[in-house]
């Protein structure tokens, strides 16, 4: 097993671990994070009815008019979390729960968070 696959295995193992006590309800959704080398992706979804009910992402249309030549990915990350509050706050959702998707809570998902409590959001 390479490098690579291991980091993936151990990963989606811990995000196993997290997602059996977090569920996104109508009342408090679930904020769900995604990221690649290049990109990072948020979704706010419930899980009762399966739906996605605010995202953004840096390949969104209005962030990348947001975005400067000169951010580094943390930076970028913090503006996703802060377009994708306004989202949800014009969706009348004030309050999620976070599921940091197996990823460690530094770097590029904390600023995320810290984008979207910024924006308005209560978790």
């Amino acid at each position: 097993m390479t490098v690579q696959e291991l980091k993936k295995t151990r990963r989606i193992r811990r995000k196993a671990h997290i997602r059996k006590n977090t569920t996104g309800t109508m009342a408090r959704p679930r904020l769900t994070v995604f990221k690649s080398n290049m990109h990072i992706y948020a979704q706010i979804i419930t899980d009762v009815e399966r739906k996605t009910l605010a995202s953004a992402s840096t390949i969104d249309k209005e962030v990348v008019a947001l975005l400067k030549a000169d951010m580094n990915k943390k930076q970028k990350s913090e503006l996703v979390g802060e377009v994708l509050a306004k989202r949800a706050v014009e969706a009348n959702i004030s309050q999620i729960e976070f599921d940091r998707n197996g990823y460690p809570y530094h770097g590029r998902v904390k600023a995320l968070a810290e984008g979207a409590r910024k924006g308005g959001l209560k978790f």
